[in-house]
């Protein structure tokens, strides 16, 4: 059954791409990306609630083919981990993050995927998500909302592997990786990533705090 929301996707899709376009590429660099998308006003007045997941898809594309491909990465990749601390400072209950932080990875993440199932209405619209929570882990979103109707020869959302990175390298284990293995908009049947970390790392002992690994532009 289709979710109320379908079509809608949470704001910090919104949010996280403007603060991390002025913050890396300054207000210049922010307005014409804002600007090739036609959401200057979202740029102008941030949105408070859950915004149309075309909106969404349209600053992507306009991110994509206003900057070079690394680039565009980056700052997608960047606006992910961003929306990721959001989702660990307001919404996921500190209890729970203190629960998952000393579990053993692989039942963390079954425990942390079966919550981002739940809420994925918000992040994937009107598109699929699935998971499987074997080793690697495997998520996938079909018809996918970020990268629909786009055509490229590589993956193209960096914004969800951000995403998963942050919370998975939180709360399952701090040494994860996230690549996004297919893509639709490089012919794939779906946006689908893969998520690992190393199999010794059994004990949460791990969970030293770990510096943000965040995507430097160059």
């Amino acid at each position: 059954m289709a979710h109320a929301n379908a079509g809608l996707i949470g704001p910090n899709a919104i949010i996280r791409v403007a603060e991390t376009l002025r913050e890396r590429l300054g207000d210049d660099a922010a307005h014409d990306i804002f600007a090739r998308a036609k959401l200057e006003a979202r740029l102008s007045v941030p949105p408070e609630s859950m915004v149309p997941e075309t909106e969404v898809g349209a600053l992507q594309t306009a991110l994509f083919e206003g900057l070079a491909g690394e680039d565009a990465k980056r700052i997608s990749f960047e606006a992910g981990l961003r929306t990721g601390d959001y989702l660990l400072a307001r919404r996921i209950p500190k209890f729970a993050q203190f629960v998952l932080k000393r579990l053993p990875p692989r039942m963390a993440a079954r425990t942390l995927l079966s919550a981002i199932g739940k809420h994925a209405w918000t992040f994937a619209g009107s598109g699929t998500f699935e998971a499987k929570a074997d080793y690697p882990v495997l998520v996938s979103i079909a018809n996918c909302p970020l990268c629909r109707g786009r055509h490229a020869d590589e993956p193209q959302c960096d914004f969800y592997a951000g995403t998963f990175q942050r919370l998975f390298e939180t709360l399952v284990s701090r040494n994860t990786t996230v690549r996004e293995i297919e893509c639709e908009a490089a012919g794939g049947s779906a946006c689908i990533f893969e998520i690992e970390w190393p199999k010794n790392a059994a004990q949460k002992a791990e969970h030293a705090p770990a510096a943000h690994r965040q995507r430097e532009l160059t």
